[in-house]
Protein backbone atom coordinates (compact mmCIF):
# COMPACT_ATOMS: atom_id res chain seq x y z
CA UNK A 1 0.00 0.00 0.00
CA UNK A 2 1.68 3.80 -0.92
CA UNK A 3 2.18 6.22 1.74
CA UNK A 4 -0.67 8.55 0.60
CA UNK A 5 -3.24 5.54 0.40
CA UNK A 6 -2.23 4.84 4.23
CA UNK A 7 -2.40 8.20 5.64
CA UNK A 8 -5.63 8.51 4.22
CA UNK A 9 -7.07 5.22 6.11
CA UNK A 10 -5.54 6.58 9.23
CA UNK A 11 -6.84 10.32 8.86
CA UNK A 12 -10.63 8.42 8.47
CA UNK A 13 -9.76 6.59 11.42
CA UNK A 14 -8.95 9.96 13.79
CA UNK A 15 -12.13 11.44 12.27
CA UNK A 16 -14.44 8.62 12.67
CA UNK A 17 -13.16 8.49 16.54
CA UNK A 18 -12.96 11.99 16.79
CA UNK A 19 -15.59 11.86 19.46
CA UNK A 20 -14.29 8.59 21.24
CA UNK A 21 -12.72 7.69 23.88
CA UNK A 22 -8.80 7.77 22.63
CA UNK A 23 -5.81 7.01 24.04
CA UNK A 24 -2.11 8.74 23.12
CA UNK A 25 -0.09 6.49 20.91
CA UNK A 26 3.36 6.91 19.57
CA UNK A 27 3.36 8.08 15.77
CA UNK A 28 5.45 9.28 12.54
CA UNK A 29 5.74 13.23 12.45
CA UNK A 30 6.39 12.77 8.79
CA UNK A 31 7.46 10.29 5.96
CA UNK A 32 9.60 7.76 6.68
CA UNK A 33 11.84 5.40 4.63
CA UNK A 34 12.72 1.69 6.04
CA UNK A 35 16.12 1.80 7.30
CA UNK A 36 15.27 4.80 9.08
CA UNK A 37 16.86 5.12 12.52
CA UNK A 38 14.01 6.63 14.56
CA UNK A 39 15.01 10.00 16.95
CA UNK A 40 12.86 11.87 19.00
CA UNK A 41 12.16 14.39 16.81
CA UNK A 42 10.87 12.19 14.46
CA UNK A 43 8.02 10.67 16.77
CA UNK A 44 4.84 12.45 17.75
CA UNK A 45 1.98 11.62 20.26
CA UNK A 46 -1.16 10.88 18.23
CA UNK A 47 -5.06 10.24 19.47
CA UNK A 48 -6.19 6.67 18.89
CA UNK A 49 -9.37 5.28 19.96
CA UNK A 50 -9.62 3.18 22.74
CA UNK A 51 -11.86 0.53 21.63
CA UNK A 52 -9.85 0.16 18.20
CA UNK A 53 -7.15 -2.37 19.64
CA UNK A 54 -3.39 -1.45 17.98
CA UNK A 55 -1.27 -4.44 18.20
CA UNK A 56 1.96 -4.17 18.95
CA UNK A 57 1.61 0.38 19.60
CA UNK A 58 3.92 2.23 22.00
CA UNK A 59 3.02 4.95 24.15
CA UNK A 60 6.54 6.73 25.21
CA UNK A 61 8.43 8.09 22.45
CA UNK A 62 11.79 6.96 24.36
CA UNK A 63 10.76 3.73 23.52
CA UNK A 64 11.77 4.33 19.71
CA UNK A 65 14.61 6.38 20.09
CA UNK A 66 17.15 4.61 17.83
CA UNK A 67 14.99 1.70 16.98
CA UNK A 68 15.25 0.71 13.22
CA UNK A 69 12.56 0.77 10.54
CA UNK A 70 11.70 -2.20 8.57
CA UNK A 71 8.95 -0.69 6.40
CA UNK A 72 8.12 2.88 5.22
CA UNK A 73 5.42 4.22 7.29
CA UNK A 74 3.13 7.43 6.11
CA UNK A 75 3.42 10.84 8.62
CA UNK A 76 1.07 10.47 11.81
CA UNK A 77 0.67 7.05 11.13
CA UNK A 78 1.33 4.87 14.50
CA UNK A 79 4.30 3.00 14.81
CA UNK A 80 3.96 -0.83 15.94
CA UNK A 81 6.57 -3.01 17.01
CA UNK A 82 6.04 -5.23 13.98
CA UNK A 83 7.23 -2.51 11.81
CA UNK A 84 10.90 -2.25 13.74
CA UNK A 85 14.09 -3.91 13.59
CA UNK A 86 14.89 -5.88 16.59
CA UNK A 87 16.23 -3.76 19.77
CA UNK A 88 19.94 -3.03 19.26
CA UNK A 89 20.07 -4.04 15.60
CA UNK A 90 22.20 -2.29 13.49
CA UNK A 91 22.06 -0.01 10.70
CA UNK A 92 21.86 -0.86 7.38
CA UNK A 93 20.69 -4.34 5.22
CA UNK A 94 20.94 -5.85 8.61
CA UNK A 95 18.16 -4.12 9.74
CA UNK A 96 15.87 -4.96 7.08
CA UNK A 97 16.01 -8.52 7.86
CA UNK A 98 13.18 -10.09 9.95
CA UNK A 99 13.96 -12.73 12.53
CA UNK A 100 14.22 -16.40 11.27
CA UNK A 101 14.72 -14.67 7.70
CA UNK A 102 18.44 -14.58 6.06
CA UNK A 103 20.28 -12.29 3.54
CA UNK A 104 21.80 -14.28 0.12
CA UNK A 105 24.01 -12.28 -2.15
CA UNK A 106 23.66 -13.68 -5.92
CA UNK A 107 26.33 -12.80 -8.21
CA UNK A 108 24.07 -11.43 -11.15
CA UNK A 109 24.75 -10.30 -14.83
CA UNK A 110 22.77 -8.54 -17.25
CA UNK A 111 21.00 -11.68 -18.11
CA UNK A 112 19.73 -12.67 -14.70
CA UNK A 113 19.40 -9.33 -12.97
CA UNK A 114 16.45 -8.56 -15.54
CA UNK A 115 18.70 -6.24 -17.75
CA UNK A 116 18.92 -3.36 -14.43
CA UNK A 117 15.07 -3.51 -14.02
CA UNK A 118 15.62 -5.76 -10.33
CA UNK A 119 14.83 -3.39 -7.74
CA UNK A 120 14.81 -3.69 -3.72
CA UNK A 121 11.78 -4.50 -3.13
CA UNK A 122 11.03 -6.18 -6.44
CA UNK A 123 9.82 -10.46 -6.13
CA UNK A 124 11.14 -12.97 -8.15
CA UNK A 125 11.21 -16.63 -8.63
CA UNK A 126 15.31 -18.03 -8.80
CA UNK A 127 15.35 -20.88 -12.02
CA UNK A 128 18.36 -23.42 -12.06
CA UNK A 129 19.96 -24.86 -15.25
CA UNK A 130 21.61 -28.03 -14.82
CA UNK A 131 22.23 -31.43 -15.70
CA UNK A 132 21.93 -34.29 -12.98
CA UNK A 133 24.27 -36.79 -14.23
CA UNK A 134 26.58 -37.58 -17.01
CA UNK A 135 24.25 -38.68 -19.82
CA UNK A 136 21.28 -37.58 -18.63
CA UNK A 137 19.11 -34.93 -20.18
CA UNK A 138 19.61 -30.82 -19.27
CA UNK A 139 16.74 -29.63 -17.46
CA UNK A 140 15.51 -26.23 -15.66
CA UNK A 141 13.67 -26.65 -12.32
CA UNK A 142 12.37 -23.37 -10.22
CA UNK A 143 14.58 -23.44 -7.00
CA UNK A 144 12.66 -20.75 -4.86
CA UNK A 145 9.49 -19.03 -5.84
CA UNK A 146 8.34 -15.16 -4.68
CA UNK A 147 11.52 -14.26 -3.11
CA UNK A 148 12.44 -10.41 -1.96
CA UNK A 149 14.87 -8.51 -3.35
CA UNK A 150 16.49 -6.76 -0.39
CA UNK A 151 19.26 -4.76 -2.12
CA UNK A 152 20.48 -4.35 -5.63
CA UNK A 153 24.24 -3.72 -5.15
CA UNK A 154 24.60 -1.24 -2.34
CA UNK A 155 21.33 0.13 -2.60
CA UNK A 156 18.56 -0.28 -0.26
CA UNK A 157 16.12 1.78 -1.75
CA UNK A 158 14.41 1.77 -5.21
CA UNK A 159 15.71 4.97 -8.03
CA UNK A 160 13.13 7.32 -7.48
CA UNK A 161 12.78 7.60 -11.07
CA UNK A 162 13.38 3.37 -11.85
CA UNK A 163 15.99 3.80 -13.61
CA UNK A 164 17.58 0.75 -14.69
CA UNK A 165 20.76 -0.43 -12.86
CA UNK A 166 23.00 -2.73 -13.66
CA UNK A 167 25.11 -4.64 -10.77
CA UNK A 168 26.98 -7.45 -10.28
CA UNK A 169 25.58 -8.59 -6.64
CA UNK A 170 21.66 -8.98 -5.49
CA UNK A 171 20.81 -9.89 -1.81
CA UNK A 172 17.51 -11.88 -1.55
CA UNK A 173 15.56 -12.37 1.82
CA UNK A 174 15.38 -15.72 1.89
CA UNK A 175 14.00 -18.54 4.84
CA UNK A 176 17.11 -20.80 6.17
CA UNK A 177 15.84 -24.06 4.28
CA UNK A 178 15.75 -21.57 1.07
CA UNK A 179 18.53 -20.19 1.11
CA UNK A 180 20.77 -23.51 1.55
CA UNK A 181 18.31 -24.81 -2.00
CA UNK A 182 19.87 -21.60 -3.59
CA UNK A 183 23.80 -22.25 -2.33
CA UNK A 184 23.62 -25.82 -3.86
CA UNK A 185 21.55 -24.67 -7.01
CA UNK A 186 24.79 -22.29 -7.63
CA UNK A 187 27.07 -25.00 -7.96
CA UNK A 188 25.19 -27.12 -10.24
CA UNK A 189 24.12 -25.10 -13.17
CA UNK A 190 23.26 -21.38 -14.02
CA UNK A 191 21.44 -18.99 -11.80
CA UNK A 192 18.44 -17.30 -13.29
CA UNK A 193 15.92 -14.77 -11.88
CA UNK A 194 12.41 -14.64 -12.88
CA UNK A 195 10.72 -10.96 -12.02
CA UNK A 196 7.02 -11.47 -10.95
CA UNK A 197 4.44 -9.32 -10.00
CA UNK A 198 4.59 -7.97 -6.44
CA UNK A 199 0.57 -8.71 -5.42
CA UNK A 200 1.32 -12.56 -6.83
CA UNK A 201 1.79 -14.48 -3.92
CA UNK A 202 1.04 -17.79 -5.66
CA UNK A 203 3.24 -20.74 -4.82
CA UNK A 204 2.51 -23.04 -7.63
CA UNK A 205 3.91 -26.74 -8.15
CA UNK A 206 6.56 -26.32 -11.01
CA UNK A 207 7.77 -29.85 -12.56
CA UNK A 208 10.99 -29.24 -14.13
CA UNK A 209 11.91 -28.85 -18.04
CA UNK A 210 13.97 -31.33 -19.94
CA UNK A 211 16.28 -30.58 -23.53
CA UNK A 212 13.92 -33.53 -25.03
CA UNK A 213 10.62 -31.28 -24.53
CA UNK A 214 12.40 -28.48 -26.29
CA UNK A 215 13.46 -30.74 -29.04
CA UNK A 216 9.47 -31.52 -29.40
CA UNK A 217 9.40 -34.94 -27.92
CA UNK A 218 6.52 -34.85 -24.85
CA UNK A 219 7.13 -36.51 -21.42
CA UNK A 220 5.09 -38.83 -22.64
CA UNK A 221 6.97 -40.09 -25.16
CA UNK A 222 9.91 -40.20 -23.96
CA UNK A 223 8.42 -42.28 -20.66
CA UNK A 224 7.03 -44.61 -22.87
CA UNK A 225 8.51 -48.06 -23.28
CA UNK A 226 10.61 -48.90 -26.72
CA UNK A 227 8.22 -50.60 -29.25
CA UNK A 228 9.07 -54.77 -29.03
CA UNK A 229 8.05 -57.23 -32.12
CA UNK A 230 6.28 -59.81 -30.43
CA UNK A 231 7.44 -63.56 -32.05
CA UNK A 232 4.84 -66.48 -31.54
CA UNK A 233 5.76 -69.96 -31.94
CA UNK A 234 3.16 -72.59 -32.61
CA UNK A 235 3.78 -76.26 -33.13
CA UNK A 236 3.48 -77.87 -36.60
CA UNK A 237 2.06 -81.10 -37.26
CA UNK A 238 4.15 -83.51 -38.88
CA UNK A 239 3.67 -84.53 -42.65
CA UNK A 240 1.88 -88.18 -42.54
CA UNK A 241 4.43 -90.67 -44.61
CA UNK A 242 3.92 -92.61 -47.90
CA UNK A 243 2.55 -96.13 -47.60
CA UNK A 244 3.07 -97.70 -50.66
CA UNK A 245 1.19 -101.19 -51.49
CA UNK A 246 2.21 -103.89 -53.51
CA UNK A 247 0.25 -107.06 -54.49
CA UNK A 248 2.64 -109.91 -54.46
CA UNK A 249 1.22 -113.26 -56.29
CA UNK A 250 2.43 -116.94 -55.05
CA UNK A 251 1.12 -119.55 -57.63
CA UNK A 252 -2.31 -119.01 -57.21
CA UNK A 253 -1.60 -117.28 -53.60
CA UNK A 254 -1.76 -113.42 -53.29
CA UNK A 255 -0.44 -111.02 -50.51
CA UNK A 256 -0.27 -107.34 -50.50
CA UNK A 257 3.32 -106.21 -48.74
CA UNK A 258 3.08 -102.42 -47.81
CA UNK A 259 6.30 -99.77 -47.30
Amino acid sequence: MSIVGTSFIYSRVRRQFARAATAKVVASSTALEAGTQLKAEQLVLVDWPSSLVLDGGFTKPEDLVGRILLYPVAPKEPIRNQLLAGPGAAIGLVAKIPDGMRAVAVVTNEVNNVSGFLFPGSHVDVLVSFRPEQGQDAMTTTVVQNVEVLSTGERLQPDPSGKPEHVNVVTLLMTPDDAQKLALAGTQGTVQFVLRNGEDKELAERNPVLMRELQGVSKAKASAPASVTKVVVRPVAAPKPVVYEVEVFDGTKKSIEKF
